[in-house]
């Protein structure tokens, strides 16, 4: 064998160790870290044989961390008050975005009512429009006609209660001057003996109030002039809306719904849609249900001769649409009416018809109608019409309570694991076996 293949073979076999070396390298895991801790031996290793500092910063660096924790120096600080921050922080940020989002919707308050009202009118007018629709009704057109018999209906129910109040005020007035003249003589012959001299100094004391904040009335009277130029400019826009909600509404949603990411939107599409249907049956079951309110007190009325007793129903009607509060206020009116009309005999009547029918209302109508779907707990019914009127009055009270609905619905159904059906419209594409 010749000198030059010697060389090849050598060369061959520290090739093919190198590459031996190699894949036990691969296979085999690292070892470095736990022996870190082992001094080296023999005459390469410099210093003393001890590892003082080495050793304890290996056992810093192997003690054992929570898993919530990135560094030495979490590990310190105790689990509960890392938990008790890590909520803290989190909600901070999400009362700063709701203080936001409130004061947005404060400024532009002017739009955003309007658009819940139309909103509401228009889950309580979709089922006529989808009855024309079923007749072979153009939608613009049976959008049309809905709309418009309902603003007849309102129209000719406001007409009818004004013509009412205006033939029952002259009546009123002399009864309810009688009914002044009747308490003055009570509190100077009944058991608090109040004499000539203390009621006209009360009188007195309330006609210096009146005078001394006859400037706050004005400023109201000036507030309320410019509330009828919102009012007017707000229920423009109410028509509007409802009309193209009633009209357009699917192709709304869906648009709102292709500007969410691919994989939230069967999901949000699923949320809305049940939040709607939620929305529809609360409208709905609520006019049922103030409908049974103003009949039930307008027969009282009617029988004990009330004057003002369809104003009267229609008021328990629109009060009913605020739960709990509206009819017990509403029908606080009534009762003040029979009581300076007829006295107060038929004031306790009417008292207890009104508290009658509230409680056949909240323990027989309101579940029996709305079901479990729509069902909300007395505490946050109270809590939202408290916050709804602090936020925007009496609109903020009606709209309140079916928010809290529509938000209940969303968040179960956002936080059910459970797949949404796949949608009527979807294209469904299967790949090909090669």
């Amino acid at each position: 064998m010749s000198r030059f293949e010697r060389m090849r073979g050598r060369l061959r076999r520290a090739y093919e160790s190198g590459r031996a070396s190699s894949r036990a390298r691969r296979v085999e895991p690292a070892a470095a870290p736990e022996q870190s801790d082992v001094a080296p031996s023999g005459p390469a290793a410099p210093g003393p044989a001890t590892t003082g500092p080495a050793t304890t910063a290996g056992r810093e660096s192997s003690t054992p961390l929570h898993p919530s924790t990135a560094s030495r120096d979490d590990a310190d600080v105790p689990h509960a008050l890392r938990i008790g921050a890590a909520w803290s922080w989190r909600l901070i940020a999400i009362g700063i975005v709701a203080w936001a989002l409130l004061r947005i919707v404060g400024t532009i308050r002017i739009v955003i009512i309007p658009l819940a009202i139309a909103l509401l009118l228009s889950a309580l007018l979709a089922p006529a429009v989808g009855w024309l629709l079923k007749a072979r009704f153009p939608r613009s057109l049976a959008t049309g006609v809905v709309l418009v018999g309902g603003l007849v209906a309102v129209i000719g129910t406001l007409t009818l209660v004004v013509n009412e109040f205006i033939r029952g005020v002259p009546e009123l007035s002399e009864k309810s001057s009688q009914g002044v003249r009747q308490i003055q003589d009570w509190l100077k012959t009944g058991p608090l003996h109040v004499s000539d001299s203390q009621l006209n100094r009360y009188i007195d004391e309330a006609q210096t109030w009146i005078t001394g904040n006859s400037k706050t009335f004005t400023t109201s009277a000036l507030s309320a002039t410019a509330t009828l130029a919102e009012v007017l400019t707000g229920t423009i826009l109410v028509l509007f809306a409802t009309f193209f909600f009633l009209r357009d509404g699917n192709k709304i949603w869906r648009f709102l719904v292709r500007l969410l990411p691919v994989a939230a939107r069967w999901k949000v599409d699923d949320a809305g849609r049940a939040s709607w249907s939620t929305l529809g049956a609360y409208v709905r079951a609520t006019v049922l249900v103030a409908f049974i309110d103003a009949v039930g007190i307008g027969i009282f009325l009617v029988v004990f001769n009330v004057p003002f007793a369809f104003p009267l129903a229609a008021l328990v009607f629109l009060g009913a649409f605020i739960p709990i509060v509206g009819a017990a206020l509403s029908g606080g009116v009534a009762v003040l009416v029979a009581l300076v009309d007829s006295g107060p005999v038929t004031a306790l009547i009417i008292l207890g018809a009104v508290i009658g029918v509230q409680q056949v209302e909240g323990h027989v109508l309101q579940p029996l109608i709305m079901g479990r779907a729509v069902a909300i707990h007395p505490l946050a019914v109270i809590i939202g019409i408290a916050a709804g009127v602090v936020l925007a009055g009496i609109t903020g009270a009606l709209v309140a309570v079916p928010l809290i609905a529509v938000l209940n619905t969303a968040i179960r159904r956002l936080a059910a694991r459970t797949v949404p059906d796949t949608p009527p419209d979807a294209v469904v594409v299967a790949s090909q076996a090669p």
